[in-house]
């Protein structure tokens, strides 16, 4: 069993910040070898924030109707909900570094505003 969603998502991390890291890269490729389809194809090739935002939400319906169309007493069942605890607390994750992103983003408009309100440009 693996947890194809959280290794999509390494993938699609890996494009946003542009990490070399190849060994990790084929790792997370052949846990997802055979499981490359829907929303958890589109976030390992996920290029922006918004994008793993979006797929990484797609993900999660899945997985949820996976769970719900899963009877209690199978094995794999207890694994399901906890990749689904895994998964949600990613998508935490992701959200708090959207939200500090633009917060970065934001500090870097104002120190520019006061840089210009300090040292005026004639223009």
């Amino acid at each position: 069993m693996s947890c194809y969603e959280i290794e999509a998502l390494r993938l699609g991390l890996m494009n946003v910040l542009g990490t070399e890291d190849r060994s990790a890269r084929e790792h997370a490729e052949k846990e997802l070898d055979g499981h490359l389809d829907g929303p958890v194809e589109a976030l390992a090739n996920a290029a922006t924030l918004s994008e793993i935002q979006r797929h990484l939400d797609a993900a999660l319906v899945d997985l949820e109707e996976e769970i719900a169309a899963t009877d209690a007493d199978d094995p794999e069942y207890d694994y399901l909900r906890g990749r689904l605890v895994a998964v949600r607390d990613a998508e935490r994750a992701v959200r708090r570094l959207t939200d500090q992103g633009e917060s970065v983003l934001g500090g870097l408009g104002e120190a520019h505003d006061v840089l210009h309100e300090t040292f005026p440009v004639d223009e």
